[in-house]
């Protein structure tokens, strides 16, 4: 019969009573380091705005949670502790149509993303290269089934014909943050005293200045910053959103936003406001009467998010 060795780690174990687990098995399929978990602090406000008498603008903010809670056990509980994990989604939807058709359209897409979003959450494993692919593939899926969502009530009622609606939505796990965009509506990222804008506006006045053809303050760029070039409904044309991969750090600010802020509130007086908020509730509220202050030519709509380290495991 072969002898079993017993490595010395293990026998000092054993000389002291004191059981040193190995490594688990199903550890390669997970981490192989500690996973970052982070808890945020989210807050968001809609106005109509002083001019409009609608309110076509929608958000969502809603947090999934995962947890493990030990009912009974005579394992040691250091060993199988209780864990509680955290993942956000956030979005902003600004409809446009005419009437009430721009309201129903992005209360199309947040009723959409709602049902569609109950199961198809991302935990927080690994997240290589194929994990990341693959939610980007599922964030254009997701888009193209709002469009559809909407070309679908077009179908049934006519009248809706030429309604849509901007999307700009934030999914985190852990500290990975995936932003699906499409539209003018933007995300930004406050760190460290600096507002960084995380999103591309979808507009022609926005193409004019990527190709150099117009410079930012140009009377070309002014007169048709408003002209989408990629909205969900609207016309036939594929729906094609922007999705971004990014890391969050603790002490992060997560602004989502309607133009009805950005186009009344400069970046520079932005950043200065959140700078100053006392929490992500004290944000929403400072950011819209400064928009209404400014004319509030539009519906404004702002989500706040504060994330922080919550520990790792």
């Amino acid at each position: 019969m072969s002898r079993v060795s017993i490595d010395e780690r293990a026998t000092d174990a054993l000389d002291t009573g004191e059981f040193i687990p190995r490594e688990s098995p199903a550890s390669k399929y997970f981490e192989a380091e500690p996973r970052i978990r982070m808890r945020a602090e989210v807050a968001g406000k809609t106005h109509p705005g002083l001019v409009r008498p609608n309110n076509e603008d929608h958000y969502l903010a809603v947090r999934r949670t995962r947890s493990r809670e030990i009912l009974a056990t005579s394992v040691p509980e250091e060993i199988l502790e209780s864990t509680e994990d955290n993942a956000y989604v956030m979005a902003v939807a600004d409809g446009l149509g005419g009437q009430k058709f721009g309201e129903l359209a992005s209360l199309i897409a947040m009723r959409t993303g709602w049902e569609l979003g109950g199961d198809e959450i991302k935990w927080a494993v690994r997240l290589n290269e194929r994990e990341v692919e693959e939610i980007r593939d599922k964030a254009e899926v997701f888009c193209q089934l709002l469009e559809e969502s909407v070309q679908a009530e077009v179908r049934e009622n006519p009248r809706l014909a030429g309604m849509a609606t901007t999307l700009t939505l934030c999914y985190t796990t852990g500290p990975s943050l995936f932003i699906v965009h499409v539209g003018d509506s933007r995300a930004y990222l406050f760190r460290n005293g600096e507002l960084s804008q995380l999103t591309r506006d979808h507009t022609l006045g926005q193409e004019l200045m990527d190709t150099g053809e117009a410079s930012p303050n140009s009377p070309l760029v002014r007169k048709f910053r408003h002209v989408l070039t990629n909205c969900i409904g609207g016309s036939d044309s594929k729906v094609v959103p922007d999705v971004e991969h990014l890391k969050l750090v603790d002490g992060d600010l997560l602004l989502l936003c309607t133009d009805g802020l950005n186009n009344m509130v400069s970046d520079a007086e932005i950043a200065g406001l959140l700078g100053q908020a006392r929490s992500p509730a004290d944000a929403c509220q400072t950011l819209i009467d400064r928009a209404l202050k400014y004319g509030g030519k539009d519906n404004v709509t702002v989500i706040v998010a504060r994330y922080q380290n919550d520990g790792e495991r």
